[in-house]
């Protein structure tokens, strides 16, 4: 259901469609009901007059079917070669879409619309290659057989006997520009046929048994023209909206059922359904609703039961808001092309309609293109007539009364007590005020009755004789009824701006309810929050239970519910379920389990389900009205919106955890690969020459073969070792067994194990003898330390100076790693603790063994962090030159430190 107002501009979806338009290039689609008709022919005749006028016409693809007159045609126009495709071992040709693209001509022409490509294509269907020729601004031109439109499959179906497998979607075909129908009459096809113009003679024969009947091609024929008739109307109502032309033109047909709060509306509604499939015409079913006011409950459930009824029957259904309900029916019906309009005869006597105007009388009076039909109504119109009249004053409570009768009588003494110093006649403005503030504070019930009232009240009270209803002067009897008029009007206007300002702030309140929620669904990043949000606010803006339900583990679970709800009955279930996987409503008021109390709506965006929201309706209260329908649906979809956001934000958690994981796998293979590759290599030429040259070696070559096997094994195993502890302090599964460990010790073992692995630098340990010691895991620290030291040893000369030794304070003990080497680059520095960073400043590759794939620093990192610690680097650190480590552990105070 839409909502009109009562501007007279163009369309914006008109105006919108014009636009996305822009730059795209024409589509014109040669039409006409079977092979034969002569499609080909007329779009290269229509395309040989273009070419002539100067334009660039290329043929991407013509089939001519061996057809001498078709070939004839294509002589002179240039036709772009196939492009080669293997499929099952043979080459199929296939339109160049490539080619096509990179020549560009001013127009192409592009042979069957529905065409089925090659698998192996760039798309699937040939009419997709199209639109991408459009997007790219090229004019094409293509042909189509009736059979191939997907809506009118089956139908072809039942009169051929035949399924087409090859359609084009109805979406692609009204995109066309221009649509030609090219016709040819039964006879004619089947005399053409016979003299082998469209099939070989075999083929032909076999044609005329099957497809090619009289009967089959008569009925293709008219669906070809009614389904280009009704292109050709769209295609006008669309130009007549976007450049705000008033209609009727009447190129075909289009109903219009006007639909009110009545009884009759049914009636009208199916009155204009049997007149739209008489004409075979499309029809729209709207109401006006007057601005500021709103229908009582009896009235919108009329009003809904009958949009619904339109619905049902296949008719667009609007809402429109005007104070003049006969100019706004016009307006909308020039604007969407109606040439016929239905609407429910007035009721009332002749003299009611003589004075107000019945609204069909006004519509023949303001209206002479437009045919009207007056539909008799059925019902109760007595009945509601008096329902309409009690709408129109407003009845209210009884003590709206008591306050204007209490607002009369206040007038009553204030004109007493000021009658001697002011006119007689200048107490009626008294009287008034009591009126209009009846109207402000009760509405227009109690202000009618106010100057009916006060009719009576000031003439009994103030003009002579007094204390009766006998008025003595014929000028004061006229000030009297000219007053009554005067109150009546003012009380409807002013009880009108009352209703209106009531009307408009509830709007208000509506619309900032509705930006209140969006904003706070906005800032819930998980599903389940977004439910619990959902499920309160559609809960307080319809005053009903509502839950929300998503799915889980190829099942719904009930998500939250307000108020709260543990589960639902097997029956509300199958509701549930029936609405998400069918993408339909379902249960209270539709046609799926209407017995259950519930009514479950689809949670959805474009193909998408992420879940069902549950309304219950309860027993004692109506069905929700139109108004409570779309508020409903707005924060439906507002939630499918918040869901939709954060099913994404997971995707992309997923999809950037994925990158990160496969870019990680890359990096680790590629430097496993490369760095286990060398001393692999170095201990099989060592291996094969022992096993070779064995007997033939000397004792101290076999002995220096043997170091070398040992210490590229060490090295390996050393690399091993680091991506095992990586792969312990990521996954959390690193183990501490504390103890209270000497950190000079450990600086000794490590420098012992630097000088036998080959470093050739001069490395000196400098720490405190009353350095304390500090609860840690000894292995692991020896291997972050020995990591530091062999990263150090990597990156320095061979002639460089490294530094060992230790500060203390009250909180912690800091054990400091210096080299003067080269140092680190400025940009390398924050991320030389990073996984898989290497520097390509190493220069002593040879005892570097198991820091070749950049683990080193970041298991040190992650060992420090472990024991509570830190680990930081500083560079230069004197002239321009060096690096120093500092491990921080953290002094444990809990307990006496035992001394070394």
């Amino acid at each position: 259901m839409s909502t009109s107002t009562a501007t007279a501009r163009a369309s914006p979806d008109a105006l919108l469609a014009l636009a996305g338009k822009e730059g795209r290039g024409r589509l014109k689609i040669f039409v006409g009901a079977a092979p034969g008709v002569g499609k080909t022919y007329a779009m290269l005749s229509a395309a040989r007059s273009e070419r002539d006028g100067g334009r660039d016409v290329v043929a991407g693809l013509i089939e001519t079917h061996g057809r001498l007159e078709t070939e004839h045609l294509l002589q002179g126009i240039e036709v772009l070669s196939r492009h080669p495709i293997v499929y099952r071992n043979r080459v199929m040709r296939e339109f160049d879409l490539d080619g096509a693209l990179a020549r560009k001509p001013s127009l192409l022409l592009v042979d069957e619309y529905a065409h089925t490509n090659v698998p192996g294509s760039r798309h699937p269907k040939r009419w997709q290659d199209i639109d991408e020729l459009l997007a790219a601004g090229i004019d094409v031109w293509t042909t189509l057989n009736i059979q191939h439109l997907e809506s009118l499959n089956d139908v072809v179906l039942k009169i051929s006997k035949i399924r087409v497998r090859e359609t084009v979607p109805d979406k692609a075909f009204d995109r066309a520009d221009e649509i030609v129908l090219v016709d040819l009459p039964p006879d004619e096809l089947l005399k053409r046929l016979a003299q082998g113009k469209v099939y070989v003679q075999d083929t032909a024969a076999r044609a005329v048994e099957s497809f090619f009947k009289p009967q089959n091609l008569t009925a293709l024929r008219e669906l070809a023209m009614r389904r280009a008739a009704e292109r050709v109307d769209a295609a006008l109502v669309e130009r007549m909206q976007a450049h705000a032309i008033e209609g009727p033109w009447a190129a075909g047909e289009r109903i219009l059922a006007c639909v009110g709060p009545d009884t009759g509306s049914p009636g009208v509604v199916r009155t204009a359904k049997r007149l739209a499939d008489l004409m075979d015409a499309p029809w729209i079913a709207v109401t006006v609703e007057r601005s500021g006011v709103n229908p009582d409950s009896a009235a919108r459930r009329q009003i809904d039961e009958a949009l619904k009824l339109a619905e049902s029957l296949g008719a667009e259904t609007h809402t429109l808001t005007g104070n003049d309900i006969p100019d706004e029916l016009l307006r909308f019906a020039r604007f969407e092309n109606v040439t016929q309009m239905v609407i429910g005869r007035a009721r009332g006597g002749a003299l009611r309609q003589w004075l107000a105007g019945s609204l069909p009388q006004q519509l023949m009076q303001r209206s002479t293109d437009i045919a009207i039909h007056l539909v008799p109504v059925q019902g109760e119109p007595a009945e509601r007539d008096s329902r309409s009249l009690a709408a129109r004053l407003n009845a209210s409570k009884p003590a709206h009364f008591v306050y204007a009768t209490v607002a009369v009588a206040g007038a009553v003494a204030v004109g007493k007590a000021f009658a001697q110093a002011i006119p007689t006649a200048s107490l009626s403005v008294v009287f008034l005020m009591a009126v209009l503030f009846s109207a402000v504070k009760s509405g227009v019930g109690p202000a009618i009755f106010a100057s009916v009232l006060s009719f009576f009240t000031y003439n009994f009270f103030f003009i002579a004789p007094l204390y009766t209803f006998t008025v003595a002067e014929p000028y004061e009897l006229l000030a009297l009824l000219m007053y009554l008029v005067v109150a009546i009007v003012a009380a409807t206007l002013a009880g009108r701006l009352r209703d209106q300002a009531r009307i408009s702030a509830g709007r208000v309140r509506a619309m900032r309810r509705l930006y209140e929620f969006t904003r706070r669904l906005s800032g819930l990043a998980t599903s389940d929050d977004i439910a619990e949000g959902a499920a309160s606010e559609i809960h307080a803006s319809l005053g009903r239970p509502v839950m929300v339900m998503l799915p889980r583990e190829d099942d719904l679970v009930l998500a939250a519910a307000w108020p709260p709800e543990d589960a639902l009955d097997e029956a509300a279930m199958m509701a549930a379920r029936w609405a998400f996987t069918h993408n339909e409503p379902a249960g209270f008021d539709t046609g799926t389990l209407p017995i259950v109390p519930w009514r479950f709506l689809p949670v959805r965006t474009g193909a998408t389900t992420y879940g069902v929201i549950g309304v219950m309706q309860k027993k004692d209260s109506a069905a929700l009205d139109s108004e409570a329908q779309a508020l409903l649906d707005t924060l439906t979809e507002q939630t499918a919106a918040a869901l939709e956001r954060a099913a994404l934000t997971r995707d992309m958690v997923r999809a950037r955890t994925a990158t990160e994981t496969e870019r990680v796998r890359n990096t680790l293979l590629a430097s496993i690969s490369h760095d286990f590759r060398t001393p692999l290599s170095s201990i099989l030429g060592s291996a094969t020459s022992l096993s070779t040259f064995g007997d033939k070696l000397d004792d101290a070559a076999t002995r220096d073969l043997l170091a070398n096997i040992r210490e590229e094994a060490e090295g390996l195993d050393e690399m091993v070792r680091n991506l095992l502890s990586i792969t312990r302090i990521e996954s959390g599964a690193l183990e501490l067994r504390r103890d209270w460990v000497d950190l000079r010790e450990i600086a000794a073992r490590v420098i012992e194990a630097a000088r036998r692995r080959g470093a050739a630098q001069h490395i000196d340990l400098d720490c405190p003898a009353d350095s304390p010691l500090v609860r840690a895991d000894a292995a692991l620290v020896e291997q972050a330390l020995g990591n530091i030291v062999a990263n150090a040893v990597a990156h320095t000369p061979p002639t460089s100076h490294i530094l060992i030794d230790a500060e203390n304070d009250a909180s912690s003990v800091k054990l400091r790693v210096t080299d003067d080497g080269p140092g680190v680059a400025v940009a390398d520095l924050p991320r030389i603790f990073d996984r898989f960073v290497r520097s390509a400043s190493g220069t002593a590759p040879s005892s570097s063994r198991g820091q070749g794939v950049g683990l080193g620093l970041a298991i040190a990192k992650g060992i420090m962090e472990a024991h509570g610690g830190a680990v930081s680097a500083l560079s230069p650190v004197a002239n321009g030159h060096g690096t120093r480590f500092v491990l921080t552990f953290m002094r444990d105070r809990t307990q006496e430190t035992p001394q070394p």
